[in-house]
């Protein structure tokens, strides 16, 4: 298990985008690597197979289950995010020594609005964005810095205030590699946010 490496665990629609280069930028300027199922791209590897695996690679999660809605055509709910948590608990719970270091937050957009489809994590502590980057940032941060307990982590308003201007920012670099944001992968987003990092941060 790598202490640097944080397992993201999220929506990947096009409404949730911003939030997502938002957990991502504040792990890397954070000084952690960030890890999700997206990050790759191979035909041959069983998606839940590669899930556990990086799970296991991972110290850190970070859940947001807020996009657990019906949605489609029959209307399904979307089980990805709770079934991903549920992995990674279960890995800390029934892991070995090692495994039952790992840390965990959880996001919702309402603080009980959980309480309705997954009831079972009740005891959990789990933390309200409503739905607005900015406070996602912040809790982020605070928490890498309290878990990992290390003095290196900036504070969350600065993370948030970067991450506007980095944001106001990326039209620009994408038409320097003539790029359409729909044409960002996984491995683009994290190399835009470090090499915007590395000359501004």
């Amino acid at each position: 298990m790598n202490s640097e490496d944080v397992f993201i665990n999220c929506p990947f629609s096009d409404d949730y985008d911003s939030f997502f280069k938002a957990i991502l930028f504040t792990v890397i300027r954070s000084g952690f690597n960030p890890r999700c199922a997206r990050e790759e791209d191979d035909g041959g590897d069983v998606r839940f197979d590669k899930i556990c695996r990086i799970i296991e690679d991972c110290k850190y999660g970070i859940h947001d289950i807020s996009k657990t809605d019906s949605d489609g055509d029959p209307p399904l709910p979307r089980f990805n995010m709770p079934l991903e948590l549920g992995l990674f608990l279960g890995a800390r719970k029934y892991g070995d020594a090692e495994q039952s270091l790992k840390k965990a937050i959880i996001f919702d957009r309402e603080a009980y609005r959980y309480q309705k489809y997954i009831s079972d994590i009740s005891g959990q502590d789990i933390h309200a964005h409503n739905n607005d980057v900015d406070p996602l940032i912040i809790e982020v941060a605070a928490w890498l810095r309290r878990a990992s307990k290390r003095k290196t982590v900036p504070g969350g308003t600065a993370i948030a205030d970067e991450y506007a201007v980095f944001m106001k920012n990326l039209p620009v670099m994408l038409a320097a590699r003539q790029m359409q944001p729909q044409d960002l992968t996984y491995d683009d987003d994290v190399t835009f946010i470090a090499e915007w990092l590395v000359r501004n941060a």
